[in-house]
């Protein structure tokens, strides 16, 4: 059982970084756009290429947005693997324009499948599974199996980088990215992420593991676990259930904050540590 004073400044944590501190993530890609349409396609990019620094992301995204105009759904809707080489000299650390094309190409398939990205991951959901690793594990295996258009050359190679998009937690990944992309479509209740996924459960969903989570969730007791990978994810997330059963990684932009506002460091610092919200509970 988790002690509740836990909790009382984890909920602090939470209302301090609250929508003034976007621009230091991602997510602020998706929330300028309106249409839902948008917002979703623009998201699985955007979470696709959330890995390195905050900067070097936000550059590549931008980048990437740039080529797919004013309306990104209507460009995936259109895009032929014909037009891969509108992405020529993209890249953002180990991935190139081959694999943006290919992610593009993917989801132009998904929406024509079944009329929306959201419809294509709900064919592997369950309200029943106590959470989404099933459907994780089943959306990232459909995806792969989708035509690539050429843009390898004949099939999809075993090395493509688009295969990094969409990991599986049947391997043991803790699938940060798309887990990601879920909070930002699936939660609501405040005007953080985009609750446009009806059909999911919040409750469902599994924290987005990175080195920032991972490290301060040990500092504070929420895992007792060493290595990042999906059981540390699940453990954690379990963990926060006990401070809030209906919402448990609403705390995920906060906790991430303080890695990437470089507000907790690694080893322990007396100006920093004076100065952090969760001292009292940390055991750095």
């Amino acid at each position: 059982m988790i002690n509740k004073t836990v909790k009382i400044h984890l909920e602090r944590l939470y209302r301090t970084f609250d929508l003034r501190f976007l621009s230091s993530d991602p997510l602020q890609f998706v929330h300028r756009f309106k249409r839902k349409e948008d917002r979703e396609t623009v998201g699985l990019m955007a979470s696709s290429l959330a890995y390195g620094r905050v900067e070097g992301i936000k550059k590549s995204i931008e980048k990437a947005l740039a080529v797919m105009g004013d309306s990104p759904h209507l460009f995936v809707k259109k895009f032929s693997s014909r037009q891969a080489r509108l992405f020529s000299g993209f890249v953002h650390r180990f991935n190139d324009g081959k694999d943006i094309s290919c992610l593009i190409y993917f989801m132009r398939q998904m929406i024509e499948k079944n009329g929306s990205i959201e419809e294509f991951f709900l064919k592997g959901y369950s309200p029943d599974d106590k959470n989404i690793k099933n459907a994780l594990i089943s959306f990232s295996q459909r995806a792969l199996e989708l035509d690539t258009g050429g843009i390898y050359g004949n099939g999809l190679p075993l090395n493509a980088g688009v295969k990094f998009f969409f990991p599986t937690p049947s391997n043991g990944s803790p699938c940060k990215r798309l887990n990601l992309y879920l909070r930002w479509m699936v939660r609501r209740g405040d005007k953080l992420d985009m609750g446009l996924w009806k059909e999911i459960n919040p409750s469902k969903l599994i924290i987005p593991l990175d080195t920032h989570i991972a490290r301060i969730s040990k500092n504070i007791g929420l895992t007792k676990r060493s290595t990042p990978d999906w059981k540390m994810a699940e453990e954690i997330t379990e963990t926060l259930k006990e401070l809030d059963p209906v919402d448990p990684v609403k705390y995920d932009f906060a906790l991430c904050r303080l890695g990437i506002l470089d507000k907790c460091p690694r080893r322990a610092d007396s100006q920093k540590c004076a100065d952090c919200m969760l001292k009292k509970i940390c055991v750095l």
